[in-house]
């Protein structure tokens, strides 16, 4: 079976679908894998690699997913490429499937199957397939990174005869996977760490890190679906929006992290609060591609009147991209090997399966996702 890896073009995207020694592990079980040129270039993985794992290096997206049987990705592909995908290709991306609708159909019309990675169910079994988790593990860590880099003091209480420092302090506002390691990794940098999160069950996961809950005084709790927190009442917005005006005050870097599927990203940061933050004070906004938790986030680094910084790079992950190309990789090659015959090694997908079902976007000229429903 031909398996293809394609060169990522996206702004800012630096990944690759499939690092070398997992190449080696397809081609050893006798596929045969092409890599398209300088695909891994950006996040270390050279093409000799490459060559050396077993695999052929393709020149173009066109000659390397040219009868391929499976098409990897980081990222969707672009509208250009589609029409070169053979039929029946499975293609294997996190594919970003809101509000293109109309794209995934032309996808559909070329008879291939698409999966979207990011629709992998929370469950036990898809673990090792999960790349949400492991590529906000990687953002969140990241983030405290470009947070302490922008910061033009230390993070830890330092204790010297020429006097004190004292420790900065960090808030994380959202303690889901890329909240949590935000904690965990300002933490062992010595900060005094609070954290603000809707779901009441966060609480404790962000007190056994060591951090400091921040609670607002309002009966609603914001539990989601998969992991995610549900968008909330004007009521406790409010009530919220009151609370971290007084928190914020105090911070020296602040790192926000809340998305809602498919929806704009809720502004937690409001150009009042930012009026009111430290000079010299960083946020460090992980969720610009959504539009930013705060109001006045653009893409880069920014530096209000007030000499507040504001950090915000798409795609953090992607700012670590040797690690985050070796964990993706992984969370790639577990979800393919559901898809592969373990005696024939070739293709077998069965619709279900829990995990294919779920993160199937379209197949056999069809679109098959809730998705599209809207």
């Amino acid at each position: 079976m031909r398996i293809s890896v394609v060169k990522e073009t996206a702004e800012f995207e630096k990944r690759v679908a499939l690092t070398p020694d997992l190449v080696k592990r397809l081609c050893d079980a006798g596929h045969e894998v092409t890599v398209e040129k300088n695909a891994g270039a950006d996040a270390g993985f050279l093409d000799d690699v490459y060559k050396s794992a077993g695999a052929k290096i393709g020149k173009s997206f066109a000659d390397t997913a040219k009868g391929a049987s499976v098409v990897l990705k980081v990222g969707p592909l672009e509208d250009k490429q589609v029409a070169a995908l053979s039929e029946n290709t499975v293609v294997i991306a996190i594919q970003k499937p809101y509000g293109s609708k109309a794209f995934f159909e032309k996808i559909a019309a070329q008879n291939a199957t698409a999966f979207a990675l990011e629709f992998v169910p929370r469950i036990t079994r898809a673990q090792s397939m999960d790349v949400l988790s492991s590529q906000s593990n990687l953002a969140g860590y990241r983030a405290v990174v470009e947070g302490a880099f922008e910061f033009d003091r230390a993070l830890p209480l330092m204790m010297t005869a020429a006097g004190t420092v004292t420790a900065a302090r960090i808030l994380v506002m959202g303690a889901g996977v890329a909240g949590l390691q935000a904690i965990a990794t300002a933490r062992r940098l010595g900060a005094i760490v609070s954290a603000f999160d809707v779901r009441a069950a966060a609480k404790e996961q962000v007190e056994s890190l060591g951090a400091t809950f921040v609670e607002v005084d309002y009966h609603e709790t914001g539990e989601g679906t998969g992991g995610y927190a549900k968008e909330m009442s004007e009521g406790y917005k409010k009530a919220q929006a009151e609370k971290l005006l007084e928190v914020l005050k105090t911070q020296d870097i602040v790192i926000t992290t809340a998305l809602i599927p498919g929806k704009p990203a809720p502004i937690l940061i409001t150009e009042d609060m930012v009026a009111d933050m430290k000079v010299g004070s960083v946020i460090v906004d992980l969720a610009i591609e959504s539009g930013g938790n705060c109001a006045l986030s653009k893409t880069g680094v920014s530096v209000t009147d007030n000499g507040v910084k504001i950090v915000a790079y798409p795609n953090m992950a992607s700012r670590i991209a040797y690690n985050a190309s070796q964990l993706y990789s992984k969370n790639v090659f577990n979800f393919l090997s559901l898809l592969i015959d373990k005696d024939s090694q070739d293709l077998k997908i069965d619709f279900n399966d829990e995990i294919i079902k779920s993160s199937c976007l379209c197949n056999e000229g069809k679109l098959l996702h809730s998705v599209f429903e809207s």
